[in-house]
């Protein structure tokens, strides 16, 4: 592809796109989302992060949009990146820890929310599963 303003050749390249996930505790388990688009399935609140935006400041939002809950961030988690671990595209996803009060309620890509402990995980989508995994085994 060639410039439009200069007509230099532009190389373009195909990076993976950010994103965060929110494990939130609160009410004795974590929030999980049903989405709402595919893939359908249960999930942790998160979503891709908006150009200027903070990771941080992606999650916050991220949890509000999708469970009505205002966290509180205690820390970063870890970093998932493979490249398989979400079918729609290369995704890197940087997950947080979080706490909240009250109940969470659906929203935007939500069709559902709720809390649930290590023993009673439905099936996740994406990595997710791999993601609580680690995030009890560390507890």
């Amino acid at each position: 592809m060639r410039c439009p303003g200069c007509g230099q050749e532009i190389k373009l390249h195909r990076n993976p796109v950010p994103t965060v996930d929110i494990i939130i505790e609160t009410g004795g388990g974590v929030v999980l989302i049903k989405r709402k688009n595919p893939p359908h399935g249960w999930a942790l609140p998160g979503g891709f992060v908006d150009y200027g935006e903070s990771l941080e400041q992606a999650a916050i939002r991220e949890a509000r949009e999708e469970t009505g809950l205002a966290v509180q961030l205690r820390r970063q988690f870890h970093t998932y990146s493979d490249p398989a671990r979400d079918s729609r595209l290369h995704t890197i996803s940087t997950v947080f820890i979080a706490t909240a009060q009250g109940a969470p309620t659906a929203g935007d890509d939500a069709a559902e929310a709720a809390i649930f402990t290590e023993e009673n995980l439905p099936d996740l989508v994406f990595d997710h599963r791999q993601i609580l995994t680690d995030y009890f085994r560390e507890r």
